[in-house]
């Protein structure tokens, strides 16, 4: 998965060269980021790799996929009445506790730190505007 994500990376990295600084901005910021994880993960899997471990029995969670699919159907719905940031600030906790994600204070840090953060690129750097919800809009 790390080195096909490097190779990847990899590729797309000429092409956001070529773009205008402030277009490159997001995309390079992006592909570091995968570049910097993708090497931690590969650190991580040798070290792993190292030490003996026993046998783990993969079990097949179907109900896992069909959860994911309504969060998904539901978050898609609620962007479209309620608006990006609102659902956003919903549907990161919501989908971190249906995974088992239970610490109040992580799920509230993700949260903030996600909605924030895009917030921020993209609203107040990038001057763009995302849905902002049919009940809202009248």
């Amino acid at each position: 998965m790390a080195c096909g994500t490097l190779v990847l990376v990899s590729i797309f990295i000429p092409t956001t060269l070529g773009l205008p600084p402030i277009s490159a901005l997001l995309p390079g910021a992006i592909l570091a980021a995968l570049s910097v994880l993708a090497l931690l993960l590969l650190i991580q899997d040798q070290r792993e790799a190292a030490q003996p471990q026993q046998e783990q029995t993969i079990g097949t969670t179907p109900h896992r996929a069909l959860q994911a699919f309504a969060l998904i159907v539901g978050y898609a719905l609620s962007v479209e009445w309620f608006g990006f940031y609102p659902s956003t600030a919903v549907g990161i906790p919501l989908t971190a506790y249906v995974f088992g994600y239970r610490e109040p204070k992580g799920l509230l840090l993700a949260t903030a730190i996600a909605t924030g953060g895009i917030y921020l690129i993209f609203s107040y750097a990038m001057a763009q505007e995302f849905p902002s919800g049919l009940l809202w809009s009248k």
